[in-house]
């Protein structure tokens, strides 16, 4: 018994009619008729009286009211394999590194699971060098985060640069030269807020720090950049913070431009080489995130 069989009976039934039902199916009569008698050979019943009027046999009825799901659920999956083929349906695997994933990312996926309502996005949130890892592994499918470590590994895809702002205390000494640019050799004599070892932003900060000799005596480790905002808040020192967390701005908090770019951040899409290319449904999402950053 096959997908094709099943739905011809159906179609009999439906009509009354084998002919009918063969025009529907663009079969010729005799593919109809030679497709129920091997299925009523292999089911060891006949499904239809003999007679001048087309009828169905106590077995036929029952076999009928039986396959109904069956066909529904055939047809299901062979739409749902058919969207796995196309890339409409399926699962991607993604990491995304702080701030990014909890200010951009969500209205992103809401956006692509409008287009795509088969395929499943489930997200990771880590820093650069865990995502890595775990695409090197294939664990993800592809991640969206900083300039990779083992980048000769890895493809990786420029998106946007990453601002930063000072970010201070309303009584800070910094705070009156808010319309000015602030240098890094300005930060020696404050508390400096940071993000933890593993960050790369905290990695390279710290480098620009050293070459200005600027690094400051007082530091004080936060583990999360999107927090960092909130300690400045209470008056626990100064940060270096992503200017798309700092809406809206903290009260009793004053954020002000650094000179120069140094301390940039270029952040991208991170896989693995064209030579392990993404499943359909993960190059749809990629080349999705692709557009809707670069747009």
């Amino acid at each position: 018994m096959d997908f094709k069989t099943l739905k011809s009976f159906q179609k009999i039934v439906e009509h009354g009619n084998f002919a009918r039902a063969a025009e529907e199916l663009a079969y010729s009569p005799s593919t109809v008729t030679t497709q129920i008698q091997k299925l009523e050979s292999d089911l060891g019943v006949l499904l239809f009286e003999h007679g001048k009027k087309i009828a169905l046999t106590e077995a036929g009825r029952l076999f009928y009211e039986q396959s109904i799901p069956i066909l529904q659920n055939m047809e299901q999956l062979q739409k749902t394999l058919g969207d796995l083929v196309s890339g409409e349906a399926g699962q991607v695997r993604v990491g995304v590194s702080e701030p990014t994933a909890s200010h951009q990312f969500p209205g992103l996926i809401r956006r692509f699971t409008d287009m795509y309502p088969n395929i499943r996005i489930s997200v990771e949130i880590a820093g650069t060098s865990v995502l890595t890892d775990k695409i090197l592994k294939g664990e993800l499918d592809f991640g969206l985060g900083s300039f990779p470590d083992s980048a000769a590994q890895l493809h990786f895809e420029p998106l946007f640069t990453e601002e930063f702002l000072l970010l201070v205390p309303q009584d800070h000494a910094l705070a009156r030269a808010e319309s000015e640019s602030v240098t890094l050799g300005q930060l020696r004599e404050s508390r400096l807020l940071i993000t933890a070892q593993s960050c790369p932003y905290r990695r390279k900060l710290e480098t620009a720090l050293r070459e200005e000799g600027s690094f400051p005596p007082d530091t004080m480790e936060i583990g999360s950049m999107s927090a960092l905002k909130h300690y400045v808040a209470e008056g626990l020192g100064a940060a270096l913070v992503p200017r798309m967390v700092l809406d809206p701005l903290p009260e009793g908090t004053i954020a002000l431009p650094m000179e120069g770019s140094g301390i940039n951040m270029t952040c991208g899409l991170i896989c693995r080489p064209a030579d392990l290319p993404l499943k359909r449904a993960g190059k749809n999402f990629y080349d999705f995130v692709l557009h809707e950053f670069t747009r």
